[in-house]
């Protein structure tokens, strides 16, 4: 067996939670939130629950900023063991839900729901991933992924970093999975296929729990042997860096690679002027000398 193909004696496992109040699903029924929530921490629970060696962050991703529901910053808290639940359980359940009211609570009040912040929430996940492996014992097998779950819409204005995050985990061996739980997103589907990982629009939010642990809990060694969703067709469309619309055909600069939808002299990225040249001479025409 191939190295990639043995199985990790720990799995580090970071699930990025948008919870920003202007996705659809929320607009229409806020309820829907918890019992998706409830859905997302009875998956974590159970990749703890495969092996004794397991590791979980989650990261709550809001439209003003993305900060660690799970592990607690500071000092942990207090659990006492509840209907014979097992201890580690409820300090999860408990902690993603305390500093998920207080990210909720901090919101400015003033300012519209803008877009998530998934891009920045997934270098939060790298930075996390990137500090445990070093902390790691030498010799230690650990494989390391990220799950987004989300009902936001596409959005080509994170075009740059969204690029900057997928390139950074295909070199650092980090699988991204989405779970889309609204419409279809093309940007982090590219992210899916350039790291290997699996994306999954879920049909219907009633069945989320099962959509989770069917596809995104088993581990990259195991997902070969099982029959998972295809990965579909990927639309690798360039977003242009003027008005970040998705493009077919546009310019490029050949000094920084920036894409523009319309020809401009100056590229607005790297300042660099291009010489235009003018029109082709047009040779003229020899009049016929009349014998």
């Amino acid at each position: 067996m191939a190295d990639d193909e043995l199985p990790s004696d720990s799995s580090l496992l970071v699930i990025i939670v948008d919870t920003n109040p202007n996705q659809r699903y929320i607009t229409e029924d806020p309820k829907v939130l918890t019992n998706c929530l409830d859905a997302v921490i009875a998956f974590a629970n159970s990749h703890l629950m495969q092996k004794t060696r397991n590791e979980l962050a989650v990261i709550g991703c809001h439209f003003h900023k993305s900060e660690y529901l799970y592990p607690s910053p500071g000092k942990p808290l207090d659990v006492r063991q509840i209907d014979g639940q097992y201890e580690l359980f409820t300090l999860v359940e408990k902690t993603i839900k305390m500093r998920l009211v207080n990210l909720i609570k901090s919101q400015p009040q003033e300012d519209k729901p803008g877009e998530s912040l998934l891009a920045g929430a997934v270098a939060m996940a790298l930075c996390f991933i990137a500090k445990y492996r070093r902390k790691a014992p030498p010799g230690l097998r650990m494989s390391s992924r990220i799950l987004i779950v989300t009902g936001s819409s596409d959005t080509a204005a994170q075009y740059i970093n969204y690029m900057n995050v997928f390139f950074t985990a295909q070199k650092q061996q980090v699988l991204i999975d989405v779970c889309s739980l609204d419409k279809h997103l093309s940007l982090l589907q590219q992210g899916c296929d350039i790291t290997g990982g699996l994306y999954l629009k879920v049909p219907t939010l009633e069945g989320l729990l099962q959509y989770l642990l069917w596809v995104f809990l088993p581990e990259a060694a195991e997902r070969s042997k099982l029959v998972l969703p295809g990965r579909g067709r990927v639309d690798y469309r360039a977003a242009c860096f003027c008005h970040r619309d998705l493009l077919t055909i546009g310019y490029v600069c050949s000094v920084c690679l920036s894409v523009f939808c319309k020809f401009s002299p100056i590229c607005t990225t790297c300042h660099t002027v291009f010489k235009i040249g003018g029109p082709l001479p047009i040779k003229s025409k020899k009049k016929k000398i009349k014998l």
